[in-house]
């Protein structure tokens, strides 16, 4: 992908390139910032980049994307320039931060990632282009560093204060298996996916944009709760604690109650994957998507009516996922049903686009 459009905008061939995976994340939303678990699974769309060594100033930076016009250029110490290159630069400031000596870079970025899903673009080209360099440049670092670097390119220079599940997902995700992941002390577990059904993806036609406040609103709500209730994060209370919120204000218990209540999807859904309990998991994807709509306000009319109509169409389950406001929604369906599954969904939703596993 990447290196025909490198080799048709640099008139060389480059001479690395590296790809990573979007993501789908199954059961705990917001729980990533706060210690919590995450369930993701890596997704079939991936983000490829080629870059080579040029001439000029080391840290210097030319780019170009099979997504936008033109070529976007960093120079070494710039700040974040508010577009997607920033993503590349990111990476390259990180790591001259770390220590490592970054010669000036030639890029080119393609995939088939879908912008604006939810499904996490951005972590995606953060790991592949962490990978590109490390291969280019023997950094010597492995999957977890790759992942941690890329978040601190995402928070540090981005601008963007996102916890590490995407891109631990991207890094270290295997196909046909979900990540659980705990976030405190990045200890992971492959598990497989459901034999004999989908995570169906449809996109509700309305972009997320994290970088609007919505994101960095939650996440300061779940600090003001922790310091009202004395812990230095909610990963220290679990379903037993529940009373204790309530001397809260009532917009911080109902996010603390998210985080809480997702922690504990996350959990109970492993358990019915490990124990083939499928209708118990989609159960549990509907509870975890009412928790983000009536606790943590981050759902919208598009992704509240999909989910609930493709339950009503025979979905086991289905919530929104990612950061929220917008994006995607992931439903559990039996794969021999999915396509009438689908007939009867899109008709109600003529915005609304399947972009896993059939797009139209």
């Amino acid at each position: 992908m990447s290196a025909e459009l490198f080799a048709r905008t640099y008139g060389r061939v480059p001479e690395v390139t590296a790809s990573a995976p979007a993501r789908a994340n199954l059961l705990g939303e917001h729980t990533d910032y706060n210690n919590g678990f995450v369930f993701p699974a890596p997704l079939p769309f991936r983000t490829s980049v080629s870059l080579a060594r040029t001439e000029g100033p080391e840290g210097a930076v030319e780019a170009v994307s099979a997504n936008f016009d033109g070529r976007l250029k960093h120079a070494p110490g710039a700040p974040a320039a508010h577009h997607w290159a920033d993503y590349v630069a990111g990476c390259v400031e990180i790591l001259r931060g770390e220590g490592f000596a970054i010669p000036a870079l030639q890029v080119a970025v393609a995939g088939d990632v879908p912008m604006g899903a939810g499904i996490s673009s951005s972590a995606a080209l953060e790991v592949a282009t962490m990978r590109a360099l490390n291969h280019l440049l023997g950094l010597g670092l492995d999957g977890r560093r790759i992942a941690t670097l890329g978040q601190k390119a995402e928070n540090q220079f981005v601008g963007m204060p996102c916890g590490i599940m995407d891109q631990m997902v991207s890094s270290l995700g295997e196909p046909g298996q979900a990540l659980f992941l705990d976030t405190m002390t990045l200890a992971t577990e492959l598990v497989p996916l459901p034999a004999n059904y989908i995570i169906a993806i449809v996109h509700s036609g309305v972009a997320h944009r994290l970088v609007d406040g919505g994101y960095k609103q939650r996440r300061q709500q779940c600090e003001e709760a922790c310091a009202l209730l004395g812990i230095s994060s909610l990963r220290e209370l679990g379903v037993s604690d529940l009373p204790r919120l309530e001397a809260l204000p009532d917009i911080l218990r109902r996010r603390a109650r998210h985080i809480i209540n997702d922690n504990q999807y996350v959990l109970d859904g492993i358990a019915a994957l490990k124990a083939k309990d499928y209708k118990r998991f989609g159960e549990l994807m509907s509870l975890s998507h009412l928790s983000e709509k009536d606790d943590y306000g981050i759902t919208i009319e598009e992704t509240d009516r999909l989910a609930e109509d493709a339950v009503t169409f025979g979905a086991l389950g289905a919530r929104q996922t990612g950061g929220g406001f917008g994006g995607c929604v992931l439903a559990l369906v039996a794969a021999d049903r999915a396509e009438a599954w689908w007939a009867a969904m899109a008709p109600r939703h003529p915005l609304a686009r399947l972009i896993y596993p059939v797009a139209n």
